[in-house]
């Protein structure tokens, strides 16, 4: 966690992993209880990964591809 606030801008942290955090913490709050921190907490963390795993394919499929550098003669 440390690594992720360390090497990603806060601009980057606060439009992109902010609303895959609060997604995935709303459903952890609504579906996950297992009567386990331990459980829960393990439950939230993959539901994160993997929302943000389906955002950043989903930002890769339908990403515009940069054009082609022009080959210097």
């Amino acid at each position: 966690m440390y690594t992720l606030f360390r090497l990603l801008p806060w601009r980057h942290l606060l439009a992109q992993q902010l609303p895959v955090l609060l997604a995935a913490w709303l459903v952890a709050e609504t579906l996950y209880k297992f009567k386990s921190f331990t459980l829960e907490c393990a439950a939230f963390l993959v539901t994160w990964f993997v929302f943000d795993a389906a955002l950043q394919l989903v930002r890769r499929t339908f990403a515009r591809p940069s054009p082609a550098p022009m080959p210097n003669d």
